[in-house]
């Protein structure tokens, strides 16, 4: 053991107490001057933000409470000539002391009695827009933006170190009571009230009254959250009666939208091997939305359970396949993945478990399905999508859909009795949401043609323009999809569709021609169904179809057809006249404009007609012997004369250009040449 000398011990003793004196001098300092500092860092920010911003702030008291707080009374910020956009008449906040000594500010606690926060929009005029408009050089900012994006950035590093301060900010303690949150766009209006909410130690706990132009709602939020442990439960209901309904919405986009319950769970946040981890579960229960474009009805999903696991690297950020769904009972399993160098791709996976059929049929939502409503099936299956999209080369586009069945059938059908399309039944037409004229599909309609009746040169055209490989595929293309989505991202907009017989069929007869997600939902798996559990065969099906599809102003089906136009049996059309038929399909009120007003064709239509000749002898439908005596300048000898336009002025270039788009982009399949 060292032993100190007296004068050793005398100098450690002399030093300890004027270190001690020189502490107290620098507390009896700051306490002395730290009104001064308080005042003078108000005035700095008040400063700025009317030089910088047009907005005062003004607070009516401040000073200190304890050793550590700050209060802070009748607190406003006004920008100038606009309405208020903060009011708080109590704030008080303290940190905690010992790590403000060691320069790390962190907040004890936060709580703030009576006022507002408002955001508003009048006359075109908002509140808070001088926030976001660009201050200083544009110049440096763009040199500042260009340096930035050529060097590396680590998006997952920065994430967590975000994170991780913002996580560690949050105060063991807030209260906060009698605080409005409003919104107010033009005459829409929208107030989150919190009457009071409390977050101590780890419990959450809030009441709040939502007020807007349609409906008043009180809801509660409440659960644990461990910020520095990374860990959070929260529950989110409505107090009163109903939904928790998502205001502002019906007002500005007609759009309902609400749940039962929510809850959202944080299990961990981690940063190991340059990736940011985050799983937790998120659950919704009593799902409800309501939209014109959705479905006519409400759809309701009954629970979904997320079990989610997201990934973030140097480049990348993902949701990893060890992430589930559990969809009304029904589990998958997706993945998705957005990359950002060294090519932009985009790759989404969507992988199910092997289930009951009837447990997925049961997990469709309400109201979303409904003509399926009622259905049984037995035996499982599995499915499996791959989608990947890369911006560089979006030629190599993957898309591949598969399904495997496993004793897979239908045991009862739904509201849509798939098996009438083997029997007569009535068609009825619909146009512009009303129903035209009933249209009976059976022998007793003397219109009616079997398919061994129609001209094989006008099924091949069909075929030819609407679906070349409709006796092969079962109800979709996978080709047609991929090369439809690589057309649209091409364009930026949905130019192409990948629409086949069996589809167009379905809507026709079993559904409603409205465009909506639900129709066009029913539509593919009511199409699944049909190809899929040898309802009816692909001639029965072709033999419907081209009798009952709409053929010009009033005529359905292809015997009418052929007397509207032609004043023939669909048997005895030559292959120019089914050229005729084939192409007015996408547009049948249409027609009038290809002729002059002797009833001949115009010219230009002869670059159609070679085109889809050329693709029927690539395709080995026709021989070129059989296109011997083609030609465009057919006669319209029916009833369709009187509708032809009275001028015999041809159409130039472009018309020309747009029915050959047409008639491409039609087609179910790019499989030409």
């Amino acid at each position: 053991m060292i032993q100190l000398s007296a004068k050793a011990k005398k100098w450690i003793t002399l030093s300890t107490k004027v270190l001690g004196v020189f502490l107290f001098l620098l507390i009896l300092a700051f306490f002395s001057l730290r009104g001064y500092f308080l005042n003078k860092a108000i005035q700095k920010v008040q400063t700025k933000l009317k030089s910088q911003y047009a907005t005062q702030l003004t607070i009516k008291e401040a000073g200190f409470a304890g050793l550590a707080g700050v209060s802070l009374k009748g607190i406003e910020l006004i920008p100038d000539g606009k309405d208020t956009l903060l009011v708080v008449n109590d704030f008080s906040l303290s940190i905690k002391f010992m790590y403000a000594l060691l320069g790390d500010i962190r907040v004890k606690s936060i709580s703030l009695n009576d006022g507002y926060f408002q955001l508003t929009k009048k006359n075109g005029v908002k509140n808070f827009d001088q926030f976001f408009k660009k201050k200083g050089d544009s110049t440096q900012v763009e040199e500042n933006e260009t340096k930035a994006t050529s060097e590396a950035i680590n998006y997952a590093e920065v994430l967590y170190k975000l994170i991780t301060k913002v996580l560690n900010k949050v105060p063991s303690e807030v209260e906060i009571k009698n605080f409005s949150m409003k919104g107010l766009d033009e005459q829409l209006f929208v107030d989150f009230n919190i009457q009071h909410l409390a977050f101590d130690k780890g419990t959450v706990n809030s009441n709040m009254f939502v007020n807007s132009n349609q409906m008043t709602q009180h809801w509660q939020l409440s659960g644990l959250a461990y910020p520095s442990e990374r860990k959070a439960d929260l529950q989110f209901v409505r107090v009163d009666s109903g939904r928790v309904m998502m205001p502002y919405l019906p007002e500005r986009f007609n759009l309902l939208a609400g749940f039962g319950s929510a809850r959202l769970q944080v299990n961990n946040i981690s940063f190991e091997d340059d990736e940011l981890k985050i799983d937790g579960l998120a659950s919704i229960k009593s799902f409800m939305v309501n939209h014109a474009k959705i479905s006519k009805k409400d759809v309701v999903i009954d629970e979904v359970d997320f079990n989610y696991v997201y990934k973030i690297g140097a480049n990348y950020l993902s949701l990893d396949s060890s992430s589930s769904i559990n969809f009304n009972g029904f589990v998958f399993h997706p993945f998705v993945r957005f990359q950002n160098a060294p090519d932009t791709i985009f790759h989404l996976v969507v992988k199910s478990e092997k289930t009951e059929a009837q447990t997925f049929i049961s997990a469709l939502p309400e109201g979303l399905f409904s003509h399926i409503k009622g259905m049984e099936a037995t035996g499982s299956f599995s499915y499996r999508l791959d989608f990947k999209y890369n911006e560089n080369n979006p030629n190599d586009l993957v898309f591949e859909s598969v399904l495997e069945k496993d004793q897979f059938h239908i045991a009862k059908y739904g509201d849509a009795n798939l098996s009438k399309l083997n029997g007569e039944f009535v068609y009825v037409p619909m146009e512009n949401g009303k129903p035209m004229r009933p249209v009976f599909v059976g022998e007793s309609n003397p219109y009616y043609t079997p398919i061994d009746l129609i001209s094989p040169l006008l099924k091949k055209t069909v075929l030819t323009t609407e679906d070349p490989s409709f006796y092969w595929h079962r109800g979709f293309v996978t080709e047609a999809f991929r090369q439809s989505i690589v057309k649209n991202i091409r364009t930026g907009k949905f130019k192409r569709g990948a629409s086949t017989i069996s589809m167009q069929l379905m809507k026709n007869v079993f559904l409603t021609r409205e465009k909506t997600m639900a129709r066009k939902l029913e539509e593919i798996l009511l199409v699944y169904i049909l190809e899929n559990n040898n309802i009816s065969s692909k001639d029965r099906m072709f033999e419907v179809y081209l009798n009952i599809i709409e053929w010009g102003p009033n005529v359905y089906g292809i015997g009418e057809a052929s007397q509207f136009y032609f004043q023939k049996k669909p048997l005895d059309l030559t292959l120019s006249e089914s050229m005729f038929l084939a192409t007015i399909i996408p547009g049948p009120k249409h027609f009038m404009w290809r002729f002059g007003k002797d009833g001949s064709a115009k010219p230009y239509l002869e670059k159609t007609y070679r085109y889809l000749s050329t693709k029927m002898i690539t395709r080995s439908l026709i021989v070129p012997e059989d296109t011997i005596g083609l030609t465009h300048q057919i006669l319209i000898t029916g009833a369709a004369k009187r509708y032809i336009m009275k001028s015999d002025t041809l159409v130039n270039d472009t018309l020309v250009e747009q029915e050959l788009h047409l008639i491409e982009n039609h087609e179910a399949t790019g499989d030409d040449e």
